[in-house]
């Protein structure tokens, strides 16, 4: 019988993180999760096995603290690694800029150092649409220019994808994909996992469904003189399950050597499509059969006016298209939130 592929996952309790561990699991890989739990929950791992009935071996390690890493690595073998692990808010970036440089530069120093010491030579990375800025060209394709960042966290995307270019450029055992992610949003199917930020939601969707389900008065809308159909920025929605399918779908790819054009490659994982806030505003009121309380406020520092996805790359290299359109990503956040939030404010 062959042996299942060891794949560690960094951030693996995270909203992305435990969606992706799901997918793994049920595709046959055995899966190992680092997170130091800034913004999930210990809770997530039980979820995890009541969908699919195995619990992964969990470790409870900062990625800042090398000799942690070090450790596990020794103790553990892994076939692969899927790098989530990062701090990600825009706004926040914007406020703590060091705090965002510190986390996110670090964490993959201290992943490529151990995947060096310790012969590790595939690496699944999160990397972001902000990498891009606001493009000149849309849809934005893998080859556009980087553009000047419009936060400290885009710019952290942007160094991270430059240090991994660097060492594949330099060890060429090294396999490396990076998957260039618009805007993930969803539920699990099951119900059981879904976007859960630990802090005041940073991200639309889970501000929209906790709205209306009562914990804020009126969902803020950042901007309505962007040059849009409606005012509103433009971002490319994409189902979470959509993009956990697409992280197996890479992984596959880095295992079956044969298939790579490069020992570096890079992929836009969206739908390929750009809806409004008040496009994603007016989704959930179809499917929820509520009438959303918002305020017009001004724009956000750190906020680009319109980007979304060409996707062909990823359908010809990765044979990976994104199945679920934005009703169907409003609706399952909308059930998750249902079933799941608490009246703890």
């Amino acid at each position: 019988m062959k042996e299942k592929s060891s794949i560690l996952v960094t951030g693996g309790l995270g909203y992305i993180g435990s969606h992706t561990v799901v997918e793994l699991i049920n595709q046959g890989f055995d899966v190992q999760i680092i997170d130091n739990l800034c913004n999930s929950d210990i809770s997530v791992l039980h979820r995890i096995y009541q969908i699919v009935g195995i619990k992964p071996k969990f470790h409870h390690i900062d990625l800042r603290d090398l000799d942690s890493i070090k450790n596990c690595f020794r103790e553990n073998k892994y076939n692969s690694i899927i790098h989530f692990a990062a701090l990600k808010s825009v706004r926040e970036s914007v406020l703590e800029p060091q705090k965002y440089y510190d986390n996110n530069i670090k964490s993959l120093e201290n992943i490529i150092s151990s995947m060096e010491l310790f012969r590790v030579n595939k690496l699944v990375f999160s990397s972001s649409c902000t990498v891009y800025g606001q493009p000149d060209i849309l849809p934005v394709k893998e080859n556009s220019p980087f553009k000047n960042p419009e936060s400290p966290y885009a710019e952290t995307k942007q160094i991270c994808e430059d240090m991994i270019k660097n060492l594949c450029g330099e060890n060429s055992d090294i396999k490396i994909i990076s998957l260039r992610y618009f805007n993930p949003i969803g539920a699990h199917s099951s119900r059981i996992i879904g976007e859960s930020p630990n802090r005041i939601p940073e991200n639309l969707v889970p501000y929209i469904t906790q709205t209306a389900l009562g914990k804020f008065a009126f969902l803020k809308v950042f901007g309505s003189d962007y040059n849009t159909h409606d005012g509103t920025a433009i971002r490319d929605y994409i189902h979470i399950e959509d993009l956990s399918i697409a992280h197996v779908k890479a992984l596959n790819r880095l295992l079956n050597e044969k298939k790579l054009d490069s020992n570096y490659e890079y992929y836009n994982i969206g739908t390929g499509i750009g809806y409004s806030v008040f496009d994603v505003i007016k989704s959930f009121e179809k499917v929820s059969n509520l009438k959303l309380n918002y305020k017009i406020l001004g724009r956000r520092d750190g906020d680009i006016e319109k980007i979304y996805a060409d996707t062909n790359k990823s359908l010809d290299k990765l044979n990976w298209t994104a199945r679920r359109d934005l009703d169907d990503m409003m609706e399952s956040a909308w059930k998750w939130e249902k079933k799941n939030y608490k009246n703890d404010f």
